[in-house]
């Protein structure tokens, strides 16, 4: 660390207090790898030294770290560097193209591809009849080989021509956009739950892990419901991000 310490210049008279200036240097740190995970950070007696700070300052951006979910506390260990999670904006974007931008590895199963009715819920959504067809599609997305979440959408079969393999290899707004389907507009809720059996041994998580879920309806530039999705994430791996401005 004490390298690491060397390279950061503090600017004591900015507004921008002091713990936060160290959190976010130790959080590109651990974001871009030089700071791996599994490595031990020095006590917070050294690195408050290192970094010329007092030691509740210190304190206090290595809570921050914890908060965000980049460190851990182990009693009789230390503080260790977790593995970062995956941080996402709120946009009108597909996981996939998320991940593969961000160079995070993408890789999806197929867990159940289907021409079928909707449900009541389906169908309100999309603005189609019960007795309309839709695809019905259940995936598992995983990250740098680790599972992150599990996906269901729905999409009006005279959308867009879909198949299994088509879906393992691509996400599904790529291929929507390559179909000519403008995405435009959607609807979206975020929210959390505890895992259930089925879902936690997909995600490699306990029953009762807790899982952030969302729900989206998205629409083309005429105004048209084009899919559905409800989907459900590792809170341990996975947040969203937003941005606010005042108006």
């Amino acid at each position: 660390m004490d390298e690491d310490a060397s390279r950061l210049v503090l600017d004591r008279a900015s507004p921008v207090p002091l713990y936060f200036q160290v959190a976010q240097f130790l959080e590109r740190r651990i974001e871009s790898g030089e700071l791996p995970a599994g490595m031990r950070l020095d006590n917070e007696i050294a690195l408050a030294d290192q970094f010329g700070l007092s030691r509740p300052t210190m304190r206090r951006a290595i809570e921050y770290l914890v908060d965000r979910g980049l460190l851990v506390r182990k009693r009789g260990v230390g503080t260790q560097i977790v593995q970062p999670k995956v941080r996402r904006p709120v946009e009108l974007s597909s996981l996939y193209d998320d991940l593969r931008d961000a160079g995070r590895e993408p890789r999806t199963q197929v867990l159940r591809f289907a021409i079928e009715q909707p449900s009541e819920v389906v169908a309100e959504a999309l603005s189609i009849g019960a007795d309309s067809r839709v695809y019905s599609v259940e995936r598992l997305r995983f990250t740098g080989g680790e599972p992150l979440s599990i996906m269901h959408n729905w999409l009006p079969v005279s959308i867009v021509p879909l198949d299994r393999e088509v879906l393992e290899s691509r996400g599904l707004y790529d291929v929507l956009r390559s179909s000519g389907v403008t995405l435009k507009i959607a609807t979206q809720t975020i929210g959390g739950r505890a895992a259930r059996a089925a879902e936690a041994r997909l995600l490699a998580e306990r029953p009762g892990a807790p899982l952030l879920t969302m729900t989206r309806t998205a629409y083309d530039e005429t105004g048209r419901a084009v899919e559905y999705g409800s989907h459900v994430y590792r809170a341990s791996r996975y947040t969203f991000e937003l941005t606010l401005t005042s108006g």
